[in-house]
C-alpha cells in the first residue's frame, strides 16, 4: 500500500472490485466513494471533525427503535429523502412524499365512512376523494394506509397517552375508488428535537417545524406504490417545511362546509354532526407497473 496517496486513494479504491461484484453495488459505491473522498479533500476534514461524525452516527443508531428511526429523520431534514421522491416520481401520478420516522405497520382495517377521530373534541374533518389510474378510471381494490398526528402535534407512536393506531386505519376502495373517512385536522409539529439531528437542525440555525398534514400510503395491484402526504393552503409552513416534503400537487385547501350539511348516510358520524365541518377532496392518481 506504499503506492497509496491523498490523491490516488479514490482510484485505488475503484480497482478493489471483485469480478463478481453486482454491477449496481458498485456503481453505487463507486459514487458514494467518490463523493465522500472529494469531500474530505475539499474541506480539509480533520480527525476531531471525523471522529464527531462518526459519534453522530453512533448517536443516531443508539437512539433509534422500531418506532423512532433517526436516520430516515436524517434523510429527511437534509433533503435526501425528498430528492430520491422527486427522481422516481412520474408526472402522470400524485407526487411522492416523504414517508417519515412514524409510520408504522399493522394498522387495522378502516371501512369507507370511518372515523378517526373517536373521542377527540375537535372539529370534525371529511377527507374524501377518488383514487384513480393515468386515464381518470376509478381503481378498485385500492389500499389506502392512513396516519396522522393527533391534535397535541403527536403520532401515536410518540405519545404513551394514545393507543398504539390511533389516527391509523386502511382502507380499501370499491368499484368507484373512493375512499372516505372522518378525523380531526392535523396540526403543525416539531421534528424531534432530542437526538443528533436536533442537534444539526440548531447548529444550522434551522428550525424543526412541519406544515400539518394526512399521511397516505397507496397501493394496487399492478399500480406502483404510492408514498405521499396532502397539506393545506393555509399552514403557515407550507413553505419552509423543514424535511422539504411539500409539492405544488399536494396543497388542498379546507373547505368549512355549514351546520346540517354533514352526508346523511354513508359514514359513521352520520346523524351525529350538528355544527359546521371541515371538508377536504383530494384525488389520488396512480402510475401503472408497466408505465
Amino acid at each position: 500500500m506504499r503506492h497509496v496517496t491523498k490523491d490516488n486513494i479514490t482510484d485505488v479504491f475503484m480497482g478493489y472490485f471483485g469480478p463478481d461484484t453486482d454491477p449496481r453495488l458498485k456503481e453505487i459505491l463507486k459514487g458514494l466513494v467518490t463523493h465522500l473522498h472529494d469531500f474530505a479533500r475539499e474541506t480539509n476534514l480533520t480527525h476531531e471533525e471525523w471522529r464527531k461524525g462518526i459519534e453522530f452516527l453512533e448517536w443516531a443508531g443508539n437512539i433509534s427503535d422500531k418506532e423512532r428511526h433517526e436516520f430516515v429523520l436524517l434523510s429527511d431534514v437534509l433533503g435526501l429523502s425528498s430528492l430520491v421522491d422527486m427522481l422516481h416520481s412520474s408526472p402522470q401520478g400524485t407526487s411522492s412524499s416523504v414517508l417519515g420516522p412514524f409510520h408504522i405497520t399493522g394498522s387495522p382495517p378502516l371501512a369507507f365512512g370511518g372515523d378517526l377521530r373517536k373521542d377527540f373534541k375537535e372539529q370534525v374533518l371529511l377527507a374524501t376523494g377518488t383514487i384513480r389510474d393515468e386515464n381518470g378510471t376509478p381503481v378498485e381494490g385500492a389500499e389506502l394506509d392512513i396516519w396522522q398526528t393527533a391534535p397535541n402535534g403527536l403520532y401515536s407512536s410518540q405519545d404513551p397517552e394514545q393507543d398504539t393506531y390511533s389516527f391509523h386505519g386502511i382502507q380499501t376502495t370499491g368499484a368507484d375508488g373512493r375512499y372516505g373517512f372522518t378525523t380531526v385536522k392535523p396540526v403543525s409539529y416539531t421534528v424531534p428535537g432530542d437526538g443528533p439531528v436536533g442537534d444539526i437542525l440548531r447548529a444550522s440555525g434551522r428550525h424543526p417545524w412541519r406544515p400539518s398534514h394526512l399521511h397516505y400510503i397507496v397501493k394496487a395491484s399492478g399500480f406502483k406504490s404510492l408514498v405521499t402526504e396532502i397539506f393545506p393552503d393555509d399552514d403557515p409552513y407550507l413553505d419552509e417545511d423543514t424535511v422539504f416534503g411539500v409539492r405544488e400537487d399536494l396543497v388542498m385547501t379546507y373547505v368549512e362546509e355549514p351546520a346540517g350539511s354533514f352526508p346523511a348516510e354513508g359514514y359513521e358520524l352520520s346523524g351525529k354532526v350538528e355544527g359546521p365541518y371541515l371538508l377536504a377532496d383530494f384525488d389520488l392518481v396512480l402510475v401503472r407497473e408497466d408505465s
